[in-house]
């Protein structure tokens, strides 16, 4: 029996800080344990441009507590005024690591997305050019469209017509949630990775409506039936290097998740080592741990895995805030609903 394991430390392939106070509150529970992120650029305004992403990368290292060791790998948002030049220019300085497409309406602070795919597709064939990754919220936005078929619509009208008509477009289907999502990325083994969220891991979405409205259970996409979850665990512990982790971790306060018409996001920085271990020690696959939260990201996005290592151990029940305290308010940590037993020593 695995007791413990020591892995090079893991990077998180989505991450929400927002900013200011926030950001100063939440980035510590990330640096604590991580050593890079892909930082989401749906700020408010969104960070369009070179010059943004640098200010906010600067605000990032300014937030960072002294002696804590943390890279923030920027964004920008794509919309349908994107400027290639300044997307290039931004990518050769070693700035942006990447690109998120969000479909208009798709998630939190998303108004500034794509309605009109064909305004990007410049854009697009640039990216292509460079080698510059497309990070994409998978969902159609349509009214007519069920909530939980919105990725796989999405997978058929939007991301394989832009895969097939973008040659060499490498393509992150972020917080993939479906039997459907595993099975494209099982069919394309060329320019497609796809991150998978502790969370979506844990739950199907009896969590969020049986018994009363769970609204910290809540997120985009939302968590779909079980038989999806477990597609998800499968891919996640199966060792194939094209899935990895990303957290989608979304800080919200209490009152904007607990509102009449609250806010979509699972705040998962604080447990995400101890939430991921836990499944797949369950699954006898802690073997396929350090692929997953180490090494396959930066594989696909062409970086050096991390020189450092972390440990985890295995023990008694971890105990975890409930809340984590911000000037604006508190942020609940994710409850698995089920004891937590690895640790990060």
């Amino acid at each position: 029996m695995t007791e413990s394991i020591t892995i090079r430390r893991p990077d998180d392939w989505h991450l929400h800080l927002r900013d200011g106070a926030m950001l100063k509150a939440v980035l510590p529970e990330t640096a604590r344990h991580f050593g890079r992120a892909i930082i989401m650029p749906n700020l408010v305004p969104p960070v369009v441009t070179g010059a943004l992403a640098a200010a906010y990368r600067d605000r990032i290292l300014a937030a960072l507590p002294e002696g804590m060791h943390f890279e923030p790998l920027m964004t920008l948002y794509l919309t349908e005024d994107t400027d290639s030049s300044d997307l290039a220019a931004a990518h050769a300085s070693g700035l942006v690591k990447a690109v998120k497409l969000y479909p208009a309406g798709a998630t939190t602070n998303s108004a500034s997305g794509v309605r009109d795919f064909n305004k990007v597709r410049p854009v697009l064939e640039k990216m292509a050019e460079i080698g510059l990754p497309l990070c994409v919220h998978g969902e159609v936005t349509d009214a007519e469209i069920d909530i939980f078929d919105r990725e796989a619509v999405f997978i058929d009208r939007v991301l394989d017509p832009i895969r097939k008509a973008t040659p060499g477009l490498r393509v992150v289907m972020e917080h993939i949630t479906t039997r459907d999502g595993v099975q494209y990325v099982a069919a394309n083994d060329t320019d497609l990775g796809a991150t998978i969220t502790a969370h979506h891991l844990i739950i199907n979405r009896n969590h969020i409506l049986v018994g009363g409205i769970k609204p910290h259970y809540y997120c985009l996409p939302v968590a779909k039936r079980e038989e999806h979850r477990l597609e998800l665990l499968k891919a996640a512990t199966s060792g194939d290097p094209r899935y990895f982790l990303g957290t989608d971790s979304a800080p919200h306060t209490d009152d904007n998740k607990e509102m009449a018409c609250g806010c979509a996001g699972c705040f998962t920085a604080t447990n995400t080592m101890s939430l991921v271990a836990e499944m797949f020690d369950r699954e006898g696959a802690m073997d396929k741990l350090e692929g997953f939260v180490s090494l396959n990201g930066p594989a696909f996005y062409g970086l050096p895995v991390n020189e450092g290592t972390i440990t985890l151990a295995k023990g008694g029940p971890v105990e975890y805030p409930d809340k984590i305290e911000t000037e604006d308010g508190p942020v609940r940590v994710f409850d698995p609903g089920f004891p937590l037993h690895w640790r990060v020593v």
